[in-house]
């Protein structure tokens, strides 16, 4: 049974006749664990017709790379192939996702689909609940308490929606039951799909910015990604809440790339890590950072319209910038220098190569990584463009609610102020010193090189 609080209906309009349930897939690039799939079976079932999945192959999505496309399809794939054991239908067409769900949903019953957050995505869905003669119903199953739930506002920080949160979860950290579609899709005649069998090749057609390569580091799809929850949840979660600090040690799951595509579910993962062996504290540590700290930055950008500009920064993050604007900056790097790494800084340096290299950093350094992009920039407003940009070319996660809240943490978003330093403000500041005094970072440094080789 879905939960309620997930679905949402896009138009007024009725179900009719129609050759299938479309289940236009955007979001959520899963069969497994995908609620959106399963409630487009569940009225299939009712309505006794076949399912068709509809997905639009857009050249032109926003800031992506070869890099993202690259683990995107080879998701894709995974999908297909899952989809084809349920007798579910898989459709992957080129153009614009919008206007491929609405051709698809011409000869559709009614239209299901997930939900995105970032403004081109509510645009989308927008445009098919005007189109679709039929009605569209939307299931929010990529977040493990459905926003508007949790919270009605923009939060200012992970302490106010915490207990929002806490008092609501246990209600969706939950099996979801599968559904065996009754009628196979086989028999339909559908629009010819594009071809998943040679992802490489398929990229190679694509129109797309070719200038950051796929990463060898990764590999994308739901398979890749749960053998990485179980193997997570089996060693790197014992002493997490302790060892996630310690960039060298790699105590983390490395589940921010398939959590960004829809390749798993977080409801999933919070289930894994719930019913763990590991200690407490050690869960509790991991499903703070999977919840609270991620649907804070979902919080964010349901609410703030300026989510991808320097105009989303708290008003005191901004005035005491400003006021350090002019303060003399020992180090000032072009940005041509950053993705070169050829900074004073071997800690930073070791960060990005991480980042342009295998798509991925550690936290702890993508936090330093940030700071010092401010402290180096002419101004904080260049530095906040920066590192936004940086941030969703190279990493696999880039480009979601967490790129834009985690940059803008960096400037002060979901922050306190602190005590006032040169050209930071009240902005807290990061300093190699500190890397040096809690963690082994010569290790790391090391690390890297081994990663980049």
């Amino acid at each position: 049974m879905i939960e309620q609080a997930r679905l949402r209906t896009l138009n007024d309009r009725p179900e009719r006749a129609g050759d299938y349930v479309l289940y236009w897939m955007q979001q959520s690039q899963r069969e497994a664990f995908n609620p959106a799939l399963e409630t487009a079976i569940v009225c299939a079932n009712r309505l006794e017709l076949p399912v068709v999945v509809g997905f639009g192959l857009t050249d032109g999505y926003p800031e992506a790379n070869a890099r993202h496309y690259s683990f995107m399809l080879e998701g894709l794939a995974d999908v297909q192939a899952a989809l084809a054991r349920r007798g579910v239908g898989f459709v992957v067409r080129r153009g614009a996702p919008d206007d491929v769900a609405i051709e698809l949903a011409r000869h559709a019953a009614l239209v299901v689909c997930d939900r995105g957050y970032l403004r081109h995505q509510k645009v989308w869905r927008a445009n098919l609940a005007e189109a679709a003669a039929c009605r569209v119903v939307q299931v929010e199953g990529d977040v493990v308490v459905p926003v508007e739930l949790a919270s009605s506002k923009q939060e200012i920080a992970a302490r106010t929606l915490r207990p929002k949160i806490l008092k609501v979860r246990d209600e969706f950290v939950r099996p979801l039951p599968r559904t065996r579609a009754k009628v196979s899709a086989k028999s339909l005649s559908l629009p010819k799909s594009l071809d998943l069998s040679d992802t490489a090749k398929l990229l190679a057609k694509l129109d797309i910015d070719r200038s950051v390569p796929p990463v060898k580091r990764f590999k994308g799809g739901s398979v890749e990604a749960r053998r990485r929850l179980r193997a997570f949840v089996r060693g790197g979660l014992a002493g997490y809440a302790s060892g996630r600090s310690e960039p060298a040690r790699e105590q983390v799951s490395f589940l921010g790339a398939y959590l960004h595509f829809g390749q798993i579910s977080a409801v999933e993962i919070a289930l894994a890590v719930s019913e763990a062996s590991a200690e407490r504290a050690d869960r509790a540590a991991y499903l703070e950072e999977l919840i609270v700290r991620r649907e804070l930055a979902i919080n964010f950008v349901e609410h703030e319209p300026h989510y991808d500009s320097y105009a989303c920064l708290p008003d005191w993050a901004r005035r005491t910038l400003a006021a350090h604007s002019t303060d003399r900056r020992p180090y000032r790097y072009s940005t041509k220098q950053l993705v070169a790494a050829e900074t004073h800084d071997p800690y930073w340096n070791a960060a990005m190569r991480e980042m342009v290299v295998t798509g991925y950093m550690h936290n702890h350094m993508r936090m330093y990584w940030g700071k010092k992009i401010l402290e180096w920039s002419a101004t904080p407003e260049k530095a906040f463009s920066t590192a936004l940009e940086l941030n969703n070319r190279y990493f696999l996660c880039g480009r979601d609610p967490n790129s834009y809240a985690n940059v803008a943490w960096c400037f002060g978003l979901h922050d306190r102020p602190w005590p006032e330093r040169p050209i930071f403000g009240k902005v807290r500041s990061m300093m190699a010193s500190g890397l040096e005094r809690k963690f082994d970072i010569d290790a790391y440094v090391r690390l890297v090189a081994r990663l980049t080789s």
